[in-house]
């Protein structure tokens, strides 16, 4: 039974989103503050994490932030009154798998929560493991079965939301892959307006994917892995 943990203060929100995860067959726990949420934390680590963001005592992404430098492949969904695109942007720099905003379909959360679940036990069932990349002077390896990039024998530390973009993009590699199709293929949803999200992760890849130049822009297309298969 996965684990899921619910950081809300508002104890409607809170205790029904429990209750219907629980229905569901998932063990919900919920948190009421970061404080609660630590605890929980410090006791076990969940499977996914739900987590608002104007909490009683602090900021849920500084939260966020704290959590994925601890704990880097770490689900996390936002379900958060604030719903600017500047914040959703925020939220997948975070490391976000999703931005859920409220008011919300419990109903629709669920099927999110089980896409995501989806996507991460394919992931971790998938029989060919380990991928080779070279440009001219770098070695990029993706050991798909371990989770783990490394460029020069230098492990990068991806979230996972950039990790199944990074692996979309070099499985597929050399097509030119569109924003809606990443939208598609790595996040189950194809909304116009989340389109800047997928610039906003490939910004953050390439950011850490260094050496090397390893994904090119196609102005009006989309994006296109450039190494070159070992």
């Amino acid at each position: 039974m996965k684990l899921v943990y619910i950081v809300e203060d508002h104890d409607v929100i809170r205790n029904g989103v429990v209750q219907y995860l629980s229905i569901s067959g998932y063990e919900a726990v919920g948190s009421r503050n970061l404080e609660e949420a630590r605890a929980a934390f410090s006791e076990r680590m969940p499977d996914l994490l739900i987590q608002d963001v104007m909490l009683p005592d602090g900021d849920g992404f500084s939260f966020v932030k704290e959590m994925k430098q601890r704990y880097p492949h770490l689900p996390v969904i936002f379900l958060t009154a604030r719903t600017e695109e500047s914040d959703r942007i925020l939220g997948f720099e975070l490391g976000a798998d999703d931005y859920i905003s409220k008011p919300f379909s419990p109903k629709e959360l669920v099927l999110r929560i089980q896409a995501l679940f989806r996507r991460i036990d394919e992931n971790d069932t998938q029989t060919e493991s380990v991928y080779t990349y070279k440009d001219e002077d770098n070695v990029l390896i993706i050991d798909d079965n371990e989770h783990v990039l490394s460029i020069n024998g230098s492990p990068i530390a991806l979230t996972a939301a950039e990790w199944r973009i990074v692996l979309y993009l070099a499985t597929n590699a050399p097509n030119l892959i569109t924003r809606a199709q990443i939208l598609e293929e790595c996040f189950d949803y194809s909304f116009e307006s989340y389109e800047r999200v997928v610039d906003t992760h490939i910004k953050n890849i390439r950011a850490k994917l260094k050496p090397g130049t390893w994904i090119d822009t196609v102005r009006g297309y989309g994006y296109r892995f450039s190494g070159k298969k070992a």
